[in-house]
């Protein structure tokens, strides 16, 4: 009895190990075959018992047999799949094929290769980037003046407009051979994470052209006449680009615009031509106001078939001119007190000819491919870039406060509140630009990662406005009064622009990053899907066939996986790194492999309504992007030298990513419809309970030491910003003042030992220093170092004020 138990343990481990290391069928089938063999043998089995596993072994091999397998199980299931999965329109195929796979495909297999992302080179720029950055990027930080900008002029100065040009930042896309500076997308992101942390608007100006508009559209769509044509022109500046796709009755759904363009013939430059009659209403649209070539997307008509055969073509980009006759531009928006160009455009009966479609008339109806392709790169660029520059200044600007800024007799920095707060600033910028920097590397590699965009532009955007919402909650009155020596009003005013802008967050994360990423980075659903729509019966066949019995044995692997590595909190598993990060890699793992399980087991029971039950969707969502951020953060780490110094931060941001994983997990089982599927889940996902913790309070203690005192992982964290030390730059003043902090110390310390000891009877500062000089307690030179350093800090603590009538527009 006991050998008998013991064989079937063997027999069951066997199974389960083969499910594990993805054996494949026929090695699997040979492997049962050997061990059930001495079972039957030696086992002392009841022979019924053995019969019945023969009996379902049988089953089992039989699905080596292609026809067999093809005919009794594949056929039939295809036939059940056609009829309960959703169709898939032109318009969600497009957006799925956009892009490419990457890391985010590895964290969806359930056994991420670490070696894909390991041996992605860390992101450098070149000596002519590197050049720009410190020469006219630094230069135009100088020229900006952020309150004139926005709350004087409601524009940027006209010198600035020229330097911009001439300086050609609005080509850092644009290839040499055009005249462009042809950058990298890394370089893109410096120079915008610098401006960022200047100006909003100046970082707005320079991202939008340098993203989703005509010169990205051009570069990879247009004919060879138009790019001729038009990047000389854009590099230039002589050209002002602007891309048009919101309408007011359309936001989000873009597909379902309303602007239209009917094929027709009519006058062009004194020619009666073939072409298209447009009329649109757009606003929201950046560089609008000031636009001299409009990228257009519509919905092409061709009514007479002047074109072709085809009635409707759907979504098209074109360029058009603002000069025509019938174009209106001019008026603006008034983004929350961020005057950066930006307003409605409308179009009544423009007349076009055919070859102003982007890609000419071959490409009509392709704009929609167009804008996703495109959008799976710029996504990921200009707007998390931005989030970052942003965060970045305020951890250097609030570090520095909270070091200079003393209340009941200590920097308020080393209160714990103060502390918890700024150690969540850090960390979440560690995390922002560990996600940005590592993606970057991936896309100048030739990588277009659609869904890793999506994550950027959600969670920076989101942990970007949490920085500036804890910035403003440690500087107080200092940030709430607007005015010249403000540096974060017009910073964290700004936030819900970014928030909604490329893809509304709440849309991006409840539709967009499972919703796509499910498809798209499963490795075997989309190849489901387009053999289902594939109307030849015997290659529909195959290919399902194939996609489908790699599925089930994807599937048996990850609940054999998630069971093992939650039950072992993954502590066996072989990760590429050792020492302070090791664990960290492993609880990827574990949680790579029950995602995989969750999310399979979503689309196997919910099909067609995962895609209604939004929250669900979310759910997932927020774990697969929980994971891909603490993977960029160990990447970057690597890529950073593994600086032990830096480790509380790493710490911190994996920690609070895989302790998110494991709470949107729980919520996920919490809310499954199916009560039975969900507490079987739960058991192969949580069989030892939720485990895993939060950050510990230290942490934040020990990151905010990082960042209220002078040292490299400061200037590490917070590099390439506008730190110049300069009369109007607050960062570089506050960064002057906080190393004064550690010379003054000593000075200091003397003056309140006397003060306590009661030598010195007077209560604010500047007498005291006086009381202690007269007092010989501290010398001439150093009163004089005291008092310096005392006005350095008064001067940055200070706020403004204007006179009664200095306020109001009249």
């Amino acid at each position: 009895m006991f050998i008998g138990i013991l064989w079937f343990l063997l027999f069951l481990i066997t199974v389960f190990t083969l499910a594990y290391r993805r054996v494949d069928l026929l090695q699997s089938s040979m492997t049962i075959a050997a061990v059930l063999l001495a079972y039957t043998g030696f086992g002392g089995a009841h022979p019924g018992w053995l019969v019945f596993l023969w009996v379902m072994f049988a089953l089992f091999a039989s699905l080596n047999v292609d026809d067999l397998r093809i005919r009794w199980v594949t056929q039939p299931l295809i036939k059940f799949a056609r009829t309960v999965m959703p169709n898939m329109s032109d318009t969600e195929r497009e957006a799925l094929e956009a892009g490419t796979v990457w890391w985010e495909g590895e964290l969806f297999s359930g056994s991420p290769d670490w070696t894909k992302l390991m041996d992605t080179p860390a992101p450098k720029l070149s000596k002519e980037e590197q050049a720009f950055l410190e020469g006219p990027t630094e230069e135009l930080c100088t020229l900006l003046d952020d309150w004139k900008i926005t709350h004087e002029l409601g524009d940027m100065p006209k010198k600035i407009w020229t330097f911009m040009k001439k300086e050609k930042f609005f080509a850092m896309i644009i290839p040499k051979e055009y005249g462009g500076l042809e950058f990298s997308a890394f370089a893109q992101s410096k120079v915008l994470c610098k401006l960022s942390s200047r100006s909003t608007v100046a970082a707005s100006t320079v991202g939008v052209p340098n993203s989703l508009g005509p010169g990205e559209l051009l570069l990879h769509y247009g004919t060879e006449k138009q790019k001729k044509y038009y990047l000389p022109r854009l590099a230039k500046g002589t050209e002002i680009p602007c891309f048009a796709l919101t309408s007011p009755r359309v936001g989000s759904d873009a597909t379902a615009i309303t602007d239209t363009g009917v094929v027709c013939k009519g006058m062009y430059k004194d020619k009666e031509v073939i072409g298209i009659r447009l009329n649109w209403d757009k606003r929201y649209i950046t560089l609008a106001p000031i636009a001299t070539v409009l990228g257009l997307a519509f919905k092409l008509y061709d009514p007479e078939h002047l074109m072709g055969d085809k009635d409707a073509y759907g979504i098209t980009a074109a360029l058009v001119s603002t000069k025509l006759d019938g174009v209106t531009i001019g008026r603006r928006h008034f983004p929350l007190n961020i005057p950066f160009q930006n307003g409605p455009t409308q179009g009544k009966d423009v007349f076009i000819p055919l070859d102003a479609i982007i890609g000419g008339p071959e490409m009509a109806g392709q704009g929609w491919r167009m804008l996703v392709e495109q959008l799976s790169v710029g996504r990921g660029i200009t707007l998390p870039s931005n989030a970052v520059g942003a965060s970045k200044a305020a951890v250097y600007a609030t570090g520095a406060y909270a070091r200079i800024r003393r209340q009941f007799g200590l920097p308020i920095g080393k209160f714990h509140g103060v502390a918890e707060v700024l150690g969540r600033m850090a960390g979440s910028t560690y995390m922002m630009t560990a996600a940005l920097e590592t993606t970057l590397a991936a896309l100048d590699q030739g990588e277009k990662p659609s869904v890793p965009s999506a994550i950027l532009k959600y969670h920076n955007t989101e942990m970007g406005r949490q920085v500036a919402n804890d910035a403003m909650d440690i500087q107080g009155g200092k940030g709430i009064m607007l005015g010249p020596n403000n540096y974060l009003g017009r910073s964290y005013q700004s936030i819900p622009i970014a928030i909604t802008v490329e893809g509304a967050n709440i849309l991006t994360r409840s539709l967009i990053i499972f919703g796509q990423g499910a498809i798209r980075c499963h490795p075997f659903v989309f190849e489901e899907m387009q053999a289902l729509a594939n109307e030849d019966n015997d290659q529909a066949l195959q290919a399902f066939d194939q996609a489908l019995f790699g599925h089930i044995g994807y599937a048996m692997s990850n609940a054999a996986r998630s069971l093992l590595l939650a039950l072992t909190q993954a502590r066996f598993n072989d990760v590429p790194a050792r020492g302070a990060t090791r664990r960290f890699y492993q609880h990827i793992n574990r949680y790579s492999a029950s995602f995989a399980l969750a999310s399979d087991v979503a689309m196997l029971f919910l099909g067609g309504e995962l895609k209604r039950k939004e929250l669900l969707s979310a759910r997932l969502g927020d774990v697969l992007s929980s994971m891909y951020l603490a993977s960029m953060v160990l990447k970057h780490y690597e890529n950073q030298g593994c600086q032990s110094v830096d480790l509380p931060m790493v710490e911190w941001a994996c920690r609070k990513l895989l302790y998110n994983a494991q709470e949107q997990l729980h919520s996920f089982l919490r809310n499954f419809p199916n009560r039975w599927v969900a507490a079987l889940l739960r058991m192969m996902i949580f069989p030892r309970g939720r485990s895993y913790f939060s950050p510990a309070d230290d942490l934040a203690q020990q990151i905010t030491e990082l960042v209220i005192n002078p040292c490299r992982s400061r200037d590490r964290l917070c590099k390439d910003i506008y730190t110049t030390c300069e009369p109007g730059n607050p960062l570089g003043l506050l960064q002057e003042a906080l190393e004064l902090t550690a010379k003054v110390k000593p000075l200091e310390r003397k003056v309140f030992e006397a003060h306590r000891k009661g030598k010195i009877s007077a209560e604010d500062t500047p007498s005291q220093i006086n009381e202690a000089e007269k007092q010989g307690i501290i010398s001439k030179e150093q009163a004089a170092q005291l008092r310096d350093f005392d006005s350095k800090v008064m001067a940055l603590i200070a706020v403004d004020d204007f006179a009664a009538d200095g306020l109001g527009t009249k």
